[in-house]
């Protein structure tokens, strides 16, 4: 009796032990996949608050030039002893605060998210923990 008492409890054992391994390794291969779609989400985010900044720099490159040219004559034409560099000061000056109005906009996106996936990473880290205490 005793050897058959040996035997049942080493194989409940490695049973045991082989189910805790298959547990890790779905565990792990979960906190991958979590990982993958967090990265997913902040690539998308990321992409979100750039359309912004890059649509900010456009304006404000198709601003300064026009803008510049056409409204420092007009502004020169309607006030007579304002040298033509005032002009084109005061405009650009104007289409200077648009565009940095556009990229503070796409900034203050990124500030509402970070880009790295701290969850998923935090989940990870805790799991490897578990996993060298075993």
């Amino acid at each position: 009796m005793s050897t058959q008492l040996e035997s049942e409890p080493s194989a409940g054992v490695s049973s045991l032990v082989g189910g805790i391994i298959q547990d890790l390794r779905q565990l792990l291969v979960q906190q991958m996949t979590l990982f993958q779609v967090e990265v997913k989400n902040d690539v998308r985010r990321t992409i979100e608050a750039c359309i912004p900044i890059i649509l900010g720099a456009f304006v404000l490159l198709v601003a300064a030039v026009t803008l510049a040219v056409a409204l420092s004559y007009l502004l020169c034409w309607l006030w007579p002893t304002l040298p033509l560099w005032g002009g084109f000061g005061i405009v650009g000056a104007c289409a200077t605060l648009a565009g940095v109005a556009l990229i503070l906009i796409g900034k203050s996106k990124f500030d509402t998210f970070n880009p790295l996936p701290e969850k998923s990473l935090e989940g990870l880290k805790e799991n490897m923990q578990w996993k060298t205490k075993m």
